[in-house]
């Protein structure tokens, strides 16, 4: 079963930094693309960074050069690293994979992938 746990959110003051972590249980790291999310109440869920299998990484321009995302090394862990962190960050922020499947619905385009599975998301509060 397709398993995405995200941990790391939480409260921090404008300019702060969180590392945002992501396990992917039972073999459920895409090998295609993985990548993070965010929704805030009301609005659609956008894409925020991506990492392919080869390493080719896709930021949002309203994140770049502020936010990092990673792999470890036996990739079935996904990271992001988000510094200078402004209030109009503040979001649930999800983990996401890409999987080979028909069915479209949930899915969200980002970075040249369908992101189609997703975890349960971690809250992210920046104050100003």
């Amino acid at each position: 079963q397709v398993q995405l746990v995200e941990s790391g959110g939480g409260s921090v003051q404008s300019g702060g930094s969180l590392r945002l972590s992501c396990i992917a249980s039972g073999n459920t790291y895409s090998k295609y693309s993985m990548g993070w999310f965010r929704q805030t109440p009301g609005k659609d869920r956008e894409g925020v960074a991506s990492i392919d299998a080869d390493g080719t990484t896709y930021y949002a321009n309203s994140v770049k050069g502020r936010f990092t995302i990673s792999q470890n090394s036996s990739k079935d862990t996904l990271y992001l690293q988000m510094n200078s962190l402004k209030p109009e960050d503040t979001a649930i922020y999800y983990c996401a994979g890409v999987r080979n499947s028909r069915d479209t619905r949930g899915s969200i385009l980002f970075g040249g992938w369908l992101f189609n599975y997703w975890g349960q998301g971690t809250q992210v509060t920046v104050s100003s």
